[in-house]
């Protein structure tokens, strides 16, 4: 696709538009369906150290999990924006940790410790069935993926209403492991992403 830049933003502006347009109710029962996918589907989150984003926009709340998590001995931390071109760094948080207003008036950790995360919660503007996700357009994750080494186990997280057949991805956009959606998990493969159950998706990721 030769205009996929400009495709893309004109999907992010439709995409944004029809989550911030999702009733409270739907809102509430889908991300109770995501939050119990996590917690049950990725028992080896809780012995990790896990990145997340805090919510933007009508994105899903990964904040119930992540205490879940944190409950049973992860160590959770969010993105802080650098500068344009950089990748993210992760700073350690806790429900008391201090914070300020980052980038975007999006609330970042204070000062807290900078860590290697070893599994993102991931939010998807938009995803498609090849595992790939439309992001807001600065490519910070692509860019944090990249650099981090070991790679992170990547999850993302999104409501079915935004997935689209193709997100027409680009040489530097890099595929998720897993998308969680109200619906399930799915499993990302070089064929496409496949729906595996919850236990499933467990046994596979059991604490070792």
């Amino acid at each position: 696709m030769e205009n996929w830049q400009e495709w893309r933003k004109q999907q992010r502006a439709e995409l944004m538009a029809r989550r911030e347009a999702i009733t409270a109710e739907d809102h509430r029962r889908w991300s109770a369906a995501i939050t119990a996918s996590l917690e049950q589907g990725f028992p080896l989150l809780r012995k990790n150290i896990v990145g997340f984003c805090w919510p933007y926009r009508g994105e899903y709340d990964p904040r119930p999990a992540m205490n879940f998590l944190r409950a049973h001995g992860a160590t959770l931390a969010l993105p802080e924006v650098l500068e344009n071109g950089a990748p993210l760094r992760f700073r350690q948080w806790w429900p008391e940790a201090p914070m300020k207003t980052g980038a975007y008036a999006i609330p970042v950790p204070d000062n807290t410790e900078v860590v290697t995360v070893g599994a993102i919660i991931m939010p998807l503007v938009g995803f498609d069935r090849q595992g790939y996700r439309l992001g807001y357009g600065g490519g910070y994750f692509d860019r944090t993926l990249a650099a981090i080494d070991p790679r992170p186990l990547t999850i993302g997280v999104a409501f079915e209403i935004l997935r689209l057949d193709s997100v027409h991805p680009q040489p530097h956009d890099i595929a998720m492991d897993f998308i969680v959606t109200e619906a399930g998990i799915y499993r990302v493969t070089a064929g496409g992403s496949v729906a595996i159950s919850r236990e499933e998706c467990a046994a596979e990721h059991a604490l070792k």
